[in-house]
């Protein structure tokens, strides 16, 4: 049975990595597979199943996937204030309270797996065409302080892998 921190991380924590243009390439490819792999993570799944948590006390799968597309709709446009505004302060959603609202709660998951195809889309769109000084742009955290484009890229690459991985180690446990 794997730990609690394993439940939790599947894939390990976020760690920034110093950027390189090959590393670019790979998160913005990263960002380009998430929707596939997150349609492919939930595929088959009913109602009871979506409404199972990855862990004891997490998210219910349902509330996961929501979770990731209003996570990267929050964050899209931290990237757009980066790139236009010098060092801007962005606003930071309360995830936990959001998750717990009763659309975050629905098993009906279609609207968000097409919103979060779309916005990865554009992430995508955005990302490639920027120069490599656009990446060392940056904004302000009301947690982090403040944070570069790259580490944008980055932490959401990695979150969206994630989250689909907390979805399918709990379909490998559960043997769905």
């Amino acid at each position: 049975m794997p730990t609690e921190e394993e439940l939790k991380y599947p894939i390990g924590k976020f760690v920034f990595k110093q950027p390189t243009p090959e590393l670019r390439t790979e998160y913005i490819r990263q960002f380009r597979t998430a929707p596939p792999l997150l349609y492919d993570a939930v595929k088959n799944l009913t109602e009871d199943q979506l409404l199972n948590t990855y862990r004891p006390g997490g998210w219910t799968l349902a509330q996961v996937v929501h979770h990731l597309v209003e996570s990267d709709v929050n964050a899209y446009p931290r990237l757009k204030y980066a790139l236009t505004i010098d060092v801007p302060d962005v606003m930071v959603a309360e995830q936990g309270l959001w998750a717990e609202l009763p659309d975050a709660k629905s098993p009906s998951i279609d609207l968000s797996l097409a919103l979060f195809g779309a916005i990865r889309n554009r992430w995508v769109e955005a990302f490639e065409s920027l120069d490599s000084s656009s990446f060392d742009r940056q904004w302000r955290h009301s947690r982090y302080g403040v944070l570069t484009v790259d580490t944008l890229l980055q932490q959401y690459a990695w979150h969206a892998q994630h989250h689909t991985a907390q979805i399918s180690s709990l379909r490998r446990r559960m043997g769905w």
